[in-house]
């Protein structure tokens, strides 16, 4: 018998072989990336997934999803074929039950029932059965109705034939996430509403319906027009005015099947939104790689054909996509993504397929459209001109606050671990409170950046004077790793960055404006799990000997329910980190055995960037809408 390497004997008995769907419930985020907001909302896409592979191949046309009551319990029901119910030839059992309750069964593998599918791997299904506390399905085919039920992903009933006859066909998968897998199991209203509207711009002539029983509402979804009638609605979200009127447009039925469309804007940013067989791909891939090079090689061929090459200034990929929003729609008949959650394309024959379909396309468009073409030749020379301006600009800050420990900003308190293990740089609201951060803090591992005053809008802001600033200057400096395409994930100072504001709406600002940096110049940071948020108490609450502490209003009243029966509490409200005593603040938001920390994770990158833009652009009508139609939620507003 051999030992491992601190004695103890390991042996055969010590492995151990989950059946079943067992894997799926004992490590959830292999299957659904987490068991947060974002794998909890996984589980709808999944099954909607199945109907619209239906719908894909001819088999289906209307697909309808109903949000309970309880807000926990979704239905997917599809007019399609319906999940076959006779028996499997080898294990004997109900074909339904198979799809159901075993990975990597499914109708997907030999193309003879699909063409395209968001998903190959017969995982789907399972995995939503899996985790779910309860999960029932109906099957119409054959002028008949049956019904089979589980729970946790084992049957709990057999397939049953329902009385009567029925006309059609199709399959309605309800479901309960289960609480032991999902801290919560509330579903959003708003986030399934969205995936379903891009579901029917993205494969047109489909009607799909959202029943949201919480609100008493019911919206259908058709767009004729698919995904022209999509970009139209995504430069409406993003209060983005075309450089020119008439998008470009490219349909290929041909293997591999895309759709594109595309518009020049006067925006600074760009912004693509990818698709494969109708699953968002929020991190690219392939198919996202070969549309930027087919476009950048038809921009540079139409500028060198008519001579339209700049003087003094070098024209990037980047000057030549700033603006650009799109829409990048594929259809391929066997998908490689990066993972279950099919985040990232990754089949490598498809950039060059793409590449190969967008280059002579759109430089064939622009040659057409002279006047269109000129003046999309003219946003980019202009971007280039002050992307050079911003480099240079960047450069200059760079030389004055370069990583060096000796050019470190002059209020920055670091601690004494920094670059040699754990560490963690608070950025703290304010002089005073940095203060009571400083005395309050750990010095072997807690670093305090004080910022001064309101922080700079940098939604709003050039790139020019967003590095000007010395708050952001000293913030950039601190972490020592860059910002932008020059961000170097490996040369960070710290292992965590923390934001420290008070607990009222001032400090919730505060947070939010440093949200917007880090999301636009440093984002990186959030995606590799290193950027949080500190949850100060905004009340002390004592009550007899006992000492409390309340994040917001709500957390007091649940405080006070819960202990204030027992004798009179005592209410105190700060005004400010900076008020209290520097053990108070160990005690409550520094130590890491007491304290409570918000990870700061994007959900949906889409709808995150659409929000940024609208709550703190230039555009403000988008800001007053939003206070428009969120005015009669307000209940208590702390001023």
């Amino acid at each position: 018998m051999s030992k491992s390497a601190n004695g103890n004997s390991y042996a055969a008995k010590d492995i151990v072989a989950l059946e079943g769907l067992e894997p799926v419930r004992k490590r959830p985020g292999m299957y659904i990336g987490g068991v947060g907001s974002a794998g909890l909302h996984h589980l709808i896409w999944e099954i909607v997934d199945n109907s619209v592979d239906e719908a894909m191949n001819g088999h289906a046309s209307e697909i309808t999803v109903t949000l309970h009551k309880d807000a926990s319990t979704i239905s997917v029901s599809d007019n399609g074929r319906g999940i076959p119910i006779d028996k499997h030839p080898q294990t004997k059992k109900p074909a339904l039950e198979m799809v159901l309750t075993v990975l990597h069964a499914g109708g997907k593998f030999e193309g003879n029932n699909y063409k395209t599918a968001g998903g190959l791997h017969g995982v789907g299904a399972s995995v939503v059965n899996a985790l779910s506390k309860e999960l029932t399905a109906v099957v119409r085919r054959d002028g008949s109705q049956f019904r089979m039920t589980f729970s946790k992903g084992v049957p709990t009933s057999k397939l049953q034939k329902l009385r009567g006859t029925v006309r059609g066909s199709g399959t309605m998968i309800t479901f309960t996430p289960d609480p032991t897998i999902f801290p919560k199991t509330t579903f959003d209203s708003d986030t399934i509403r969205h995936r379903l509207e891009t579901a029917s711009f993205l494969h047109r002539g489909l009607k799909v319906t959202f029943v949201d029983e919480t609100q008493g509402t019911k919206q259908t979804y058709l767009h004729e027009e698919g995904i022209v009638d999509y970009l139209r609605k995504v430069l409406k979200d993003r209060n983005a005015k075309p450089i020119h009127e008439a998008p470009f447009t490219l349909n290929q039925d041909a293997d591999p099947r895309m759709e594109i469309t595309l518009q020049w804007t006067e925006s600074t940013d760009e912004h693509i939104r990818s698709y494969v067989n109708g699953i968002p791909t929020g991190s690219g891939g392939t198919h996202e790689n070969g549309f930027r090079g087919g476009l950048t090689k038809a921009v540079r061929n139409y500028i060198d054909t008519h001579n339209l090459t700049p003087r003094g200034v070098k024209i990037s990929p980047e000057d030549i996509r700033e603006g650009l929003v799109a829409i990048v729609s594929v259809f391929i008949s066997e998908p490689q993504f990066q993972g279950q959650t099919k985040d990232r394309l990754n089949n490598p024959e498809v950039q060059a397929a793409v590449e190969g379909v967008v280059r002579p396309s759109a430089e064939q468009w622009m040659n057409n459209n002279r006047s269109i073409a000129d003046s999309i030749v003219a946003r980019i020379i202009a971007a280039a001109r002050a992307r050079a301006a911003s480099r240079a600009a960047s450069e200059a800050v760079s030389r004055k606050t370069a990583g060096k420990r000796s050019l470190l900003p002059g209020k920055l308190s670091d601690c004494i671990s920094t670059g040699k293990g754990y560490s963690e740089l608070f950025i703290v609201e304010g002089d005073s409170a940095g203060g009571s951060a400083k005395q309050g803090r750990d010095r072997n591992t807690q670093a305090i950046l004080p910022l001064r005053g309101k922080v700079l809008n940098t939604e709003s802001a050039t790139l020019k004077k967003i590095l000007e600033n010395k708050e952001i200057q000293d913030m950039i400096a601190a972490l020592g790793c860059g910002i932008g395409a020059n961000m170097n994930v490996a040369s960070l100072r710290y292992d965590r960055v923390i934001l420290l504001a008070d607990a009222d709406s001032d400090g919730h600002h505060i947070t939010t404006l440093l949200l917007t940096f880090f999301y636009r110049h440093m984002p990186q940071l959030i995606a590799d799990g290193r950027l949080f948020i500190a949850v100060p108490p905004l009340y002390r609450i004592d009550i007899g000997k006992e000492t409390y502490w309340a994040a917001d209003e709500a957390h007091r009243e649940e405080i006070l329910a819960q202990h204030g029966g027992r004798a009179k509490p005592e209410i105190t409200r700060f005004k400010g980190l900076g008020e209290m005593m520097p053990n108070v603040l160990w005690e409550t938001t520094l130590n890491p055995a007491t304290r409570k920390l918000e990870k700061v994770e994007i959900d949906d990158h889409l709808e995150t960037d659409r929000v940024i833009s609208d709550l703190m652009g230039r555009d403000a009508s988008a800001r007053f809408r939003f206070i428009m139609d969120r005015a009669e939620d307000a209940v208590e507003i702390d001023v």
